[in-house]
């Protein structure tokens, strides 16, 4: 972008160098409609500077639809053929003074950060007091059959939960849009802090989860004043790093969409499993739980209070989750956290136990 403007600059110098001629006798010219004329004959826009200032927008998809249906009516009527077009929105429709949770999330309208910086990707918090209804002391899967690990036996069901997360842009402003390729990273763990036994306070379990995606912002209008801001696909892996019969892992492929109402932000994914079958598959069983996508939930109630929400179902199993958490100030930008889940899949290890679990601590940052 940097070049592109150097170059239209030191392009519009040379114009003005070697029509200065002409413009002296464009001054000439006692007509004020020709004069007018002369002028935009020696400076009217090159197209090298129209094409910059079109780029890096987001993608209309109403005024898309519309200019292609008018494409495919003309295509009856005509021999000729047109192609389908993208059209962009306008800077003027999409720019707002105050980013919203999505255009801070992804860089929907300018980018803000560049390449290869850490950023805030899903919840980063530490809750030190996480306690769980349902232990599973004998974890088990189809495939890996019933795990009689120590770790499991003895642990309570007061422990300490946190999470960690960050995401970077690889590649930005792809396809003339503001499409963005990002990296991803979040683990959770789960620390049985308050554990004296044989086994001193161990880390009962470690979820990994690196991901890779691109995100499209677009422009659409939903009902009740609602817009449609981002577009997106992606691949994840998710494991637990342990051995035989506790390893647990699965990989899948994501469509995701994100979409605002005000203060309100949802974001909804629809996944499906690209793994191995057979005897290299930890968890055969596991969509039966985890569904085939979830719904992510944000609602901004001021400036110093926010409700999340996570949502996974599966109808054809009658089996899913649900996880609620509540943010309030205590000073400055450190942020009280409060935390409920209820359903199957807190961890990955436990992606087939039913359980409720419900926890207080600190957020550091919000997804």
């Amino acid at each position: 972008m940097k070049h592109a403007l150097f170059f239209c600059v030191f392009s519009g110098s040379l114009i003005t160098l070697a029509h200065a001629n002409d413009a002296t006798h464009c001054r000439t010219i006692e007509d004020a409609s020709l004069r007018l004329a002369c002028y935009d004959q020696l400076y009217a826009p090159t197209e090298s500077a129209e094409k910059v200032s079109n780029t890096s927008k987001a993608v209309d998809l109403e005024e898309t639809y519309r200019a292609n249906i008018e494409n495919h009516t003309n295509n009856n009527k005509d021999s000729h053929k047109k192609e389908a077009q993208i059209v962009f929105a306008s800077n003027e429709d999409t720019v707002s003074k105050t980013p919203s949770k999505l255009q801070h999330l992804y860089d929907l309208e300018r980018n803000q950060g560049g390449i290869l910086t850490v950023r805030e990707h899903e919840e980063i918090y530490l809750l030190p007091a996480w306690y769980r209804s349902s232990p599973n002391y004998h974890p088990f899967s189809p495939s890996r059959g019933q795990a009689n690990n120590d770790i499991q036996q003895q642990q309570k069901r007061l422990e300490t939960k946190m999470q960690i997360s960050f995401k970077t842009k690889i590649l930005e402003d792809l396809f003339k849009t503001r499409a963005d390729v990002w990296f991803g990273y979040t683990q959770q763990s789960n620390w049985q802090i308050y554990n004296q036994g044989e086994k001193s306070a161990p880390f009962r379990n470690n979820d990994y989860s690196p991901e890779l995606f691109i995100t499209q912002p677009v422009k659409a209008r939903l009902p009740f004043n609602g817009r449609l801001r981002v577009l997106g696909a992606g691949y994840v892996h998710q494991s637990n790093g342990q051995s035989r019969p506790l390893s647990r892992s699965w990989n899948r492929v994501y469509l995701m969409a994100g979409m605002e109402w005000g203060n309100l932000t949802i974001v909804p994914r629809l996944w499906a499993r690209v793994d191995a079958k057979g005897e290299k598959d930890d968890n055969p069983d596991i969509m039966k739980y985890m569904g085939y996508g979830d719904v992510r939930v944000h609602y901004k109630i001021d400036d110093k209070h926010t409700l999340m929400s996570t949502l996974r179902y599966n109808p054809f199993k009658n089996r899913g989750a649900i996880q609620l958490g509540y943010t309030f100030p205590i000073k400055g930008r450190l942020k009280a956290y409060a935390q409920g889940f209820y359903g199957y899949g807190d961890s990955l290890l436990d992606y087939n136990r039913k359980q409720g679990g419900i926890g207080i601590g600190v957020l550091l940052n919000e997804w």
